[in-house]
C-alpha cells in the first residue's frame, strides 16, 4: 500500500475492517445512550459463565486491593468484592459508574472512578488487576501504554487477569492480538501463570515478578 501523504488524515478503518485507532469515550457513551446494559453483562449466560470461570482462575483466595478496568455496570465488580479487601472499578461513562455504585451499594469495600485508560489512570498499587473485555478496544500504541500503566501499578507478586472474547468484531485488535500483545509487552515484569480457552473467549493469568532481593 502506498504511504499516506504527509498531513493526510489516517483512515478510520483498516483494510481488515477494524478500527485503526482506539475507541474513544464517545463510542461507549453512544452504546449506553439507548440501553443501560448493551452487552448484557447482567443477563447473558456467556457473561455469567465467564465471570464464574474468572473467579475460579484467580490464583489466590483473597486479595488486598483489586483494580477492575472497564467495570461497566459493576456486575463482575460486585462478585469480586467478596474476594478482596478493596476494589476500585474504572469506566468512562458517568451514568454507568452510577449504575455500578448502585449495584455495589452493599459492598463498602467497592469504589468507582472515571478514567479513560490508558491516558487516565488511578493512583495506588494493586495485588490484582483485571482487564476483561477491554484491551481489544485499544490500538497497539495504546495497548503498550496500558501495559506500562499496569507495570507501574502492580505490587510485587501481583496477579493480572486478561479475559477477551474471540469473535469477529470491528475493534482495533482481536481478542488474541490483544492478549498476546499484552503478554509480550509485559514480559519484563510479569509472566504467564496459566491460560485457558473456550470457543468464545480466552483467559490469561499473569504473575508480576517479586521484588528484587536486597543486596
Amino acid at each position: 500500500m502506498a504511504a499516506a501523504q504527509a498531513g493526510a488524515q489516517e483512515p478510520a478503518v483498516t483494510e481488515s475492517g477494524r478500527r485503526a485507532k482506539s475507541l474513544d469515550t464517545d463510542y461507549f457513551k453512544g452504546m449506553y445512550a439507548t440501553e443501560a446494559d448493551p452487552w448484557k453483562f447482567a443477563t447473558s449466560a456467556y457473561e455469567r459463565a465467564k465471570y464464574q470461570a474468572t473467579l475460579e482462575a484467580l490464583p489466590r483466595p483473597h486479595y488486598a486491593s483489586a483494580l477492575d478496568v472497564g467495570c461497566s455496570i459493576g456486575v463482575f465488580t460486585h462478585q469480586l468484592c467478596g474476594r478482596c479487601d478493596a476494589v476500585l472499578g474504572l469506566d468512562v461513562v458517568p451514568s454507568v459508574l452510577e449504575a455500578a455504585r448502585a449495584r455495589c451499594a452493599d459492598c463498602p469495600n467497592a469504589r468507582f472512578q472515571f478514567a479513560a485508560v490508558p491516558g487516565q489512570w488511578p493512583d495506588g498499587r494493586f495485588d490484582l488487576i483485571v482487564i476483561s473485555e477491554v484491551a481489544y478496544y485499544l490500538d497497539r500504541a495504546d495497548l503498550a501504554r496500558l501495559v506500562a500503566r499496569v507495570e507501574g501499578a502492580v505490587l510485587p507478586g501481583a496477579d493480572i487477569v486478561l479475559v477477551h472474547w474471540l469473535g469477529v468484531a470491528h475493534y482495533p485488535l482481536s481478542g488474541d492480538d490483544a492478549a498476546e500483545g499484552f503478554i509480550a509487552g509485559a514480559k519484563g515484569f510479569a509472566q504467564v501463570l496459566k491460560q485457558s480457552r473456550t470457543a468464545e473467549y480466552r483467559l490469561d493469568v499473569l504473575r508480576a515478578n517479586e521484588a528484587a532481593p536486597a543486596r
